[in-house]
């Protein structure tokens, strides 16, 4: 059905919005929890980077 297009267009969108967001907050919590007296090299912060799950 042609007609449902623009809506199942904008939930897919919606979706990965949400995911971005997500995941943003996740590594952004994720990288507050390392210590505060390192500098914040990239690839320190890769390295030690410690899921929870």
């Amino acid at each position: 059905m042609p007609q449902m297009a623009p809506l199942w267009w904008e939930i897919l969108f919606m979706v990965f919005i949400m995911l971005f967001i997500l995941m943003s907050i996740v590594i952004y919590y994720n990288t507050m929890m390392l210590p505060k007296n390192q500098k914040y090299s990239n690839n320190k912060i890769y390295n030690q980077m410690n899921w929870k799950w």
